[in-house]
């Protein structure tokens, strides 16, 4: 049953974007309920924080992969190349006002 249960949580209601408090909501209702114990209950909520930090993780990683393809894509400037232009510039600037001074 408590199998049952985790598997419901993790695919069902999209126990990786839950908070803490309303994790910590749910143990305490399967405690009340006798679902689980008070030792389960703890594993239970260090768990799914635990798978629910690394669901967060991987979907950041996927946004910023699919943002950096689509810049690339659009063949759009990225804010380091830029600066790298940025600097580039003042670095003319400086060798054209030193020609400019001899």
């Amino acid at each position: 049953m408590k199998e049952v249960l985790k598997n419901f949580m993790y695919a069902g209601i999209g126990a990786a974007f839950m908070t803490k408090e309303k994790i910590e909501e749910l143990k305490s209702e399967l405690i009340a309920k006798g679902k689980m114990s008070q030792e389960e209950g703890r594993q239970f909520v260090d768990d799914l924080l635990r798978k629910s930090e690394k669901a967060k993780d991987q979907l950041d990683l996927w946004i910023t992969k699919r943002v950096e393809d689509r810049v690339k894509q659009l063949n759009l400037v990225t804010k380091d190349e830029m600066a790298e232009l940025q600097r580039k510039i003042e670095e003319l600037q400086v060798a054209i006002n030193k020609d400019k001074a001899e």
